[in-house]
């Protein structure tokens, strides 16, 4: 077991996971598209909700992208684990939708797990991760995000704790 990739893994998906909302109060509402450009599916839900930006996605991707050298990783690891943890992210807030929860609604473990899990297979193609590494990862992930969600909340940064 490689502790030391999973420190950097859990580093990329803070990064990736964080970079949206320091980029909302640092920018506000500037260019924050949605990125399902406000379409709503049969339902009657949006398809992902206004809260998932284009410049989100890409902040998170641009920045693991740029941290990963900085955390001894190719920075190609990073783009892949931000994108895949992006992937993840989009993919709980579907689900959200179609269970007609509200953006920024909670949801443990659906809040999370996709985005940790999403990311670090994602990390896989390109770097040796074992299955241990991938649930340790995923768990740590989950537990902390809690956390450092609360936090972030108490500064100001998020809107609600989680």
């Amino acid at each position: 077991m490689d502790f030391g990739l999973i420190l950097q893994l859990l580093a990329l998906l803070t990064v990736a996971n964080s970079a949206p909302v320091l980029i909302k109060s640092i920018f506000g509402a500037t260019a924050d598209w949605p990125l399902d450009f406000g379409r709503q599916l049969r339902d009657g839900q949006p398809l992902l909700g206004k809260s998932k930006t284009i410049r989100g996605v890409a902040g998170a991707i641009l920045c693991a992208t740029a941290s990963a050298p900085l955390i001894g990783l190719d920075w190609r690891i990073g783009a892949l684990t931000a994108a895949g943890a992006m992937a993840g992210d989009l993919t709980s807030s579907f689900i959200k939708r179609r269970l007609a929860m509200r953006s920024s609604s909670k949801a443990p473990g659906l809040d999370q797990i996709p985005e940790a899990l999403f990311g670090v297979l994602a990390a896989r193609v390109a770097i040796p991760i074992g299955v241990a590494e991938i649930v340790i990862v995923t768990l740590v992930f989950f537990g902390g995000q809690v956390v450092v969600s609360r936090g972030a909340h108490a500064i100001g940064l998020r809107d609600e704790p989680y």
